[in-house]
């Protein structure tokens, strides 16, 4: 049996072990909630540093992309409609055209001269262009160009314009989207050339004046070498000089697609002028005339 003594030393080693076991309950305690706090210190402060970098990266991103590419601007295209040029005094009715066989060369399709004589000078007719981008609707004015009007309704007549894409077009400058040649590929080297193997007289005048909505003839620099190649003008044409001979206008309708497909682009422009095949293609594939 344990005397006095030995109880007094053992409630004495029994009281140290219990301050020594609360004491590393505490520190291990404290260990803990230093470790939390920690963590919690270094979460807020990873959450800090990731909004601060996100922020920071998205302004630098921004700021490089505006300075290395700015975005692209949006093809501005005139809403104004020019009015169509009017004739100081009116042609004699009906009139002559002097339509010439062009032995320049081969016609890539054969067609029949229009009939040059009694031509009318007054009335309008109304052509449709159908094709590939939708339907173009044009109306063409006798009393402005009647050999240009008896050229193109002839031709329509003969299916001249079916299959024949517009080759060129621009986008700057002169708006416009070029067509009528026969052996046009979408080759810029090559569109361009052809023809429907003849000629006819120019028939332009001082007062006019080209502009979103015309309708007019192409031809070279050569006076009166103009045949079955025309030109759309969807919006400006300031510089061009008075010497194509108008011969109608562009229905709101038409207008719309040749909008379409300004804005879609020229795939691959030339140098010189900035003009070429439209990435969006304009074939036709028919021509209807009332």
């Amino acid at each position: 049996m344990a005397t006095n003594q030995q109880r007094r030393e053992a409630a004495k080693r029994k009281l140290e072990r219990q301050l020594e076991r609360r004491l590393e309950q505490q520190k291990r305690r404290r260990m803990i909630g230093a470790g939390v706090v920690g963590v919690a210190v270094l979460v807020v402060a990873g959450v800090v540093v990731w909004i601060v970098s996100a922020n920071s990266s998205d302004g630098t991103d921004a700021a490089a992309s505006s300075s290395a590419a700015p975005p692209p601007t949006e093809l501005q295209i005139p809403t104004q409609r020019t009015a169509l040029p009017k004739r100081a005094t009116p042609l004699p009715n009906p009139t002559t055209c002097d339509f010439k066989a062009d032995t320049t060369g081969k016609a890539p399709k054969k067609v029949n001269l229009p009939d040059g004589k009694n031509v009318p000078s007054t009335g309008t007719v109304n052509v449709t262009l159908k094709s590939t981008a939708g339907d173009i609707p044009l109306t063409l004015d006798r009393a402005l160009a009647p050999c240009a009007v008896q050229s193109f309704v002839s031709l329509a007549k003969q299916n001249f314009y079916d299959g024949t894409m517009c080759h060129r077009l621009g986008t700057e400058g002169l708006q416009m989207l070029q067509c009528g040649d026969p052996a046009a590929t979408g080759d810029p080297a090559n569109d361009g050339q052809g023809g429907p193997g003849y000629t006819m007289p120019d028939e332009a005048f001082p007062e006019i004046k080209y502009g979103r909505g015309i309708l007019a003839m192409a031809k070279t620099q050569a006076p009166n070498s103009g045949g079955s190649q025309f030109f759309m003008v969807y919006g400006n044409a300031d510089g061009l000089s008075p010497d194509y001979s108008v011969f109608g206008s562009i229905s709101d309708e038409g207008l719309k697609v040749l909008d379409a497909v300004a804005k879609a682009g020229i795939g691959n422009p030339n140098p010189q002028d900035g003009t070429g095949a439209p990435t969006k293609q304009v074939k036709f594939t028919g021509v209807t005339v009332s």
